[in-house]
């Protein structure tokens, strides 16, 4: 039987090891928990929704995904 990981619904320690494996060597536990007590949405399972996450990021660096200081010039 093969083992299929579902995005919308990662357990804690499944994100972790995945983004672990794709690059992010500072994601652990401790890390995710700091996420999650910093209002990283979970399901209502508790597991977490690879595409929430993503979208939260994007949300938390700066409302539009910009981490740039410097103001547009109009």
């Amino acid at each position: 039987m093969e083992n299929h990981l579902n995005p919308l619904a990662l357990s804690p320690d499944t994100l972790v090891k995945l983004l672990q494996k794709s690059g992010c060597r500072q994601m652990s536990g401790d890390a995710l928990q700091r996420l999650i007590d910093a209002g990283l949405p979970l399901n209502g399972d508790g597991t977490i929704s690879i595409i929430e996450y993503t979208a939260w990021l994007l949300k938390e660096v700066r409302g539009d995904g910009n981490q740039s200081d410097a103001t547009p010039a109009v």
